[in-house]
């Protein structure tokens, strides 16, 4: 009697394995994710002495890492202000000469600033803004094109997401009372949808006053280096200094794609000296001009 042949193939795995396995590669996928976008972080060292999210008198800062040294821009560096709204001042971020550039470009074409109405997406006078301002085209010239693709490589927000510069002028006694850069309407979001993010670059010096001030953020403000320097109406909530060159990024949105109510600012009255600003907004998809 022949004896019957044994298979040659190896065992198949249950499905319960071969669940298992995709399992651990989809959860391992996840955290590197998490851990790019920084939502989750692996404690190293002494946690005991690593700063709380909302700790704000330990501001985290990171010299920008570049391969040469711009001497008119001088020593550049990061510091994450706050993550309730997520907020970042980026240290001489432009140079002198392109502040007073952008300042003497806009001059001729100051007008007074408006706002835009929630309900009919358009722009109309408002006593909660008293600057004066005029926008910049998009790519305008070479050095505006510099600046865009800086802002770009800040935000890892494409260039073509962004609306034209729009440079403002606020003199003794002028603000902006605390507002969101996010729109309630469908007109304005027709072109690029919703604003994600803002960078607002700071012109010039400000001898008192005229602080950009998040009335809504979270963390214990009093706590930050610069709270003595701050005018009564800075103290009302997490405020930044204007300082000639700095860039504030702040975001209007969360990474879950839903409006960030912490993202309340406004702009403190000026009271000593004059404020200029650059203010550039980023688009979730392409913003078409």
């Amino acid at each position: 009697m022949a004896k019957p042949r044994s298979s040659r193939l190896p065992p198949r795995k249950s499905s319960s394995s071969i669940m298992f396995l995709a399992m651990l590669v989809i959860f391992t996928f996840l955290i590197l994710i998490l851990l790019g976008l920084g939502i989750f972080y692996i404690p190293s060292g002494d946690s005991r002495n690593s700063p709380k999210p909302n700790d704000l008198s330990s501001i985290v800062h990171n010299v920008v890492d570049r391969s040469y040294v711009d001497e008119a821009r001088g020593e550049q560096w990061v510091e994450a202000i706050s993550w309730e709204p997520r907020a970042f001042v980026y240290h001489n971020f432009l140079s002198m000469e392109e502040c007073e550039y952008l300042i003497d470009l806009a001059k001729p074409h100051m007008k007074k600033s408006k706002v835009v109405d929630s309900k009919t997406g358009k722009s109309e006078d408002s006593r909660v803004r008293t600057s004066s301002g005029t926008f910049l085209p998009r790519g305008r010239d070479k050095i505006i094109k510099s600046i865009e693709k800086r802002i770009a490589d800040f935000t890892f927000i494409p260039v073509e997401h962004g609306e034209g510069l729009q440079v403002l002028h606020y003199e003794v006694g002028q603000k902006y009372e605390p507002h969101y850069d996010y729109f309630k309407d469908e007109v304005n979001t027709r072109n690029g949808g919703q604003r994600i993010a803002t960078v607002l670059m700071y012109l010039s010096d400000v001898e008192e006053g005229g602080e950009t001030v998040f009335p809504s953020a979270k963390g214990n403000i009093s706590a930050v280096p610069w709270w003595n320097e701050l005018s009564e109406c800075g103290k009302g909530g997490l405020s930044v200094r204007p300082k000639m060159g700095d860039a504030l990024l702040f975001w209007s949105m969360k990474p879950d794609a839903t409006l960030d109510l912490s993202s309340l600012h406004g702009g403190c009255p000026v009271i000593r000296g004059n404020k200029w600003s650059s203010t550039k907004w980023m688009r979730v998809n392409e913003y078409k001009v």
